[in-house]
């Protein structure tokens, strides 16, 4: 790879302004592709779900997927947009390999939904308005393989293999307007923007917006221009990045290496860039070409869409609580503070916090086993928390059984390692690993009697009034019970025993 001069990001920002222009791709939950009957299910045989519309073979027509147009309103109204009362579909015309047709059904002047606004929160709590151009409907182009050469990429490969399930599914396209004034937090900004939007299509219900497996990602357009002027500069675009981290990484990248070129006296070519997730860079790919190069013209075999006022009022009225609000009341409810809601966010614990206290747990109980003992866990698989072979319900329990005095923390902590480690249900597991808190106070009489023997020194200081010392003898107790006596009350026996007020 060749080796590119950076800028130092400070230097970067200390001479420009950056401006961004975010493309986000959604790719919808529907059944069936967005022209045609075709499956959308994943990871079939390639070519499988195909059919002479999606190939685009003469004489097949395509006919508009409804719960497509369904969704990108519902989009368009959780993004305040404005709902057109008619628009069409266009033809984008140009030619890969990977586009069936040679040219890409979509919308190009009269999009579904146009001038929105999504209001994003930073981590330190600062609230950035980033205002929406469109939100408009079109296909996807199928999936091209490389084969042959050393980066999975055309350049090198000796042979391409081509798979066109993937060809017609729909997708929804949500292009901010330039985003100025971000200053420094720019890459921030992206990062937030994306995330905020990926809840928000989760909480919808169209998709399940999972970066990792190509069902959202964007295109970050970025320029420069020296502080005090008004020109925006030549932009790139580093395409499909599919993950928050890289999104803010590519960003960043860009900001420094623009920098570089033209603090060098360069000039910037306008050009789509790969981003390369193990090092953080961008790479050069193809001299960008304008709308107009694209040919753009109405697409005759389809009748525009006019969606009925009504409708859009019914879909507005059936919209569910959004997800930076909800996180606003699920704070207050919780009792937590600012950078503790943001920590469980980005730790994407919401949802199963959410989960474990519908099945029964307290919110802090809840809390407490999802950010402590599940997160460490996470942490050291390299595992997202949604990821662990554990499920709410099954964390809620473990809450109830230390809220009944079944257990302690402590056994706790064994109980969630056992199921993690597929040994069973909570019960299961106490019962299988004998993990129960012991309660028989004839048990925990003898214990403590035999601590106290064999501390006789340590006894007489706490019967000299050192009552802080009891905490040796309870020590030595937990000791001999293997961590399952109840801790409070061997230290109520030690104090009773030894005549000493706690």
């Amino acid at each position: 790879m060749t080796v590119i001069d950076l800028e130092s990001y400070e230097d970067a920002l200390a001479t420009y302004d950056p401006v961004m222009g975010l493309e986000v791709h959604v790719e919808l939950g529907t059944k069936t592709k967005m022209f045609c009957g075709c499956s959308t299910e994943l990871k079939q045989d390639a070519n499988s779900q195909t059919c002479p519309v999606c190939l685009g073979l003469p004489g097949a027509l395509p006919v508009v997927n409804e719960i497509g147009v369904e969704s990108a309103v519902k989009i368009g109204l959780a993004l305040n947009c404005e709902i057109a009362e008619w628009c069409r579909f266009a033809r984008k015309n140009y030619f890969y390999p990977d586009m069936p047709k040679n040219f890409q059904t979509s919308q190009y002047d009269e999009p579904i939904a146009f001038d929105g606004y999504l209001d994003v929160q930073l981590e330190d709590g600062e609230v950035f308005r980033v205002q929406i151009e469109r939100a408009h409907m079109e296909e996807d182009t199928g999936k091209s393989t490389h084969v042959g050469g050393a980066t999975g990429r055309i350049h090198g490969a000796s042979h391409s293999l081509l798979d066109y399930n993937r060809a017609g599914i729909p997708l929804i396209e949500i292009v901010t307007k330039p985003i100025e004034g971000a200053g420094a937090r720019a890459p921030e900004v992206a990062k937030a923007y994306v995330a905020e939007l990926r809840e928000l299509i989760k909480a919808l219900g169209v998709s399940d917006a999972r970066m990792e497996m190509g069902q959202m990602r964007c295109d970050v357009n970025l320029s420069l221009r020296p502080h005090g002027t008004e020109k925006f500069g030549t932009r790139s675009e580093t395409k499909n990045v599919n993950s928050l981290r890289s999104v803010e990484r590519a960003a960043r990248f860009e900001i420094q290496r623009h920098a570089a070129v033209l603090n060098s006296g360069g000039t910037i070519v306008q050009e789509t860039r790969h981003f390369h997730e193990e090092d953080g860079s961008t790479t050069a790919g193809r001299i960008k070409d304008n709308a107009e190069d694209y040919r753009y013209f109405p697409e005759p075999d389809l009748v525009p869409v006019a969606p009925a006022r009504e409708w859009v009022e019914e879909l507005r009225k059936g919209l569910p609580e959004l997800p930076r609000l909800r996180r606003a009341r699920l704070k207050e409810e919780w009792g937590v503070s600012e950078h503790d809601m943001q920590s469980i966010l980005n730790a994407g614990a919401v949802e199963l916090i959410v989960a474990t206290i519908e099945a029964g747990a307290p919110s802090d109980q809840a809390r407490k086993w999802w950010m402590g003992e599940l997160a460490r866990n996470a942490n050291e698989t390299g595992r997202g928390l949604d990821e662990l072979p554990v499920t709410p319900a099954q964390v809620a329990r473990v809450a109830e059984l230390v809220a009944s005095g079944d257990l302690n923390d402590k056994l706790a902590r064994q109980v969630l390692e056992g199921v993690l480690a597929g040994e069973g249900d909570p019960d299961t597991v106490v019962e299988k690993r004998g993990l129960k808190v012991v309660s028989d106070e004839g048990a925990l009489s003898t214990a403590v009697d035999e601590a106290i023997a064999g501390n006789a020194a340590i006894a007489d200081k706490i019967r000299g009034g050192k009552v802080a010392a009891a905490g040796a003898l309870v020590g030595a107790v937990m000791k001999a019970t293997r961590g399952q006596a109840d801790a409070a009350r061997v230290r109520e026996l030690i104090l009773e025993k030894l005549g000493v007020e706690g």
